[in-house]
């Protein structure tokens, strides 16, 4: 049977990645579900919060849902708000800062590694 919920139905959690500031993800779909290419997240960023600069092996691809911020690499920061779309690719610097009043939310997804 297909899995069918509502997103508020699934736990937020607190990402434990060193340099993480008020944010919580719910995995919408994950492992557990089946899914065996990729995950479907639920990125929440409290005013203030922002995830650490970082990279890795990986593409993901962002769309935000609600509120604004920025999008930063090693030189640069471009601003963020609802429908905008990211494709962040593998070993791409990448941080999302949150500094407006209202909570930032996006889905994120992403590859498996094989």
């Amino acid at each position: 049977m297909m899995k069918h919920v509502n997103y508020s139905e699934i736990d937020l959690e607190h990402p434990q990645e060193p340099g993480v500031k008020n944010i919580k993800v719910r995995w919408l779909i994950s492992k557990k579900d089946g899914a065996q290419n990729f995950a479907m997240r639920l990125f929440e960023i409290k005013p203030g919060g922002n995830s650490p600069l970082h990279q890795h092996d990986w593409e993901h691809e962002v769309f935000i849902l609600e509120g604004g911020g920025f999008v930063k690499d090693q030189t640069t920061e471009q601003p963020l708000q609802p429908g905008d779309v990211l494709f962040i690719k593998p070993m791409e610097w990448h941080q999302i800062i949150n500094r407006g009043s209202t909570t930032l939310k996006f889905l994120c997804l992403i590859p498996y590694q094989k």
